[in-house]
């Protein structure tokens, strides 16, 4: 009698630097089972597990009990609208995750100090918002070309700022096209989020689509090694 093939076994992600949660769910749409997210600040709409903490220490003392491990180190020190100091965490974090040894991606704005990072823009996904973003990857990881066309929206500033319409902000570049401002009703359909209920998550939230796409090619790295060769 034939025997019947062994299902992959669940894979746990850790998700740091969570916020809200948007890098979680794409995670868990591409087929991560566990997912534990950590942030110092309270996060009551993560969907999923959530601790209250010190990313960095979570990691040091919990990291190696995961398959896998998302960073998103925040990204105000990296912004062309940076004001102020804010810290830098990116290599601090990286070095971490080297040394725990778990499989990683780190996440985050242009302009970052990422290695050989790809970019992803929600116009690959057919979203409204391009809201491009770095990630850096211990795994060779496959891209596309942006797309940009049609209305977009901004998702980022200060709740309350004017609808972008050319010269409505003095961030506004000669020559760019303009932004519509986004809301928490648009959002589902903009961003693929429809759990988020403030301006304040949704403004640091990372589209579902970016993670879902990294994540199954994550998550088929991680199947082919615990198949063997």
């Amino acid at each position: 009698m034939a025997l019947r093939p062994v299902p992959p076994r669940p894979m746990r992600l850790l998700d740091l630097f969570c916020g809200a949660g948007g890098a979680a769910m794409g995670y868990h749409r591409a087929g991560f089972t566990e997912i534990v997210g950590v942030d110092i600040k309270p996060q009551p709409r993560y969907p999923f597990i959530f601790v209250q903490g010190d990313a960095l220490d979570y990691l040091r003392e919990h990291g190696h009990e995961f398959d896998a491990i998302h960073a998103s180190p925040p990204c105000q020190a990296y912004t062309q609208l940076a004001k102020g100091e804010h810290p830098r965490l990116i290599e601090p974090v990286r070095d971490e995750l080297r040394r725990v040894g778990v499989p990683y991606v780190i996440e985050n704005v242009v302009g970052a100090p990422l290695r050989a990072a790809v970019i992803l823009c929600g116009s690959m996904f057919g979203l409204k918002v391009q809201r491009h973003r770095l990630f850096e990857t211990m795994f060779a990881l496959l891209s596309a070309d942006c797309v940009h066309g049609g209305e977009i929206r901004a998702y980022y500033g200060k709740k309350g700022w004017l609808v972008w319409t050319p010269g409505a902000a003095n961030v506004q570049k000669r020559g760019r096209r303009p932004l519509l401002r986004g809301s928490v009703d648009l959002a589902p359909a903009d961003m693929g989020i429809d759990w988020m209920t403030t301006w304040d998550e949704l403004r640091e939230a990372i589209p579902p689509a970016y993670t879902e796409f990294i994540g199954r090619q994550l998550l088929t790295i991680l199947q082919r090694s615990e198949a063997g060769p």
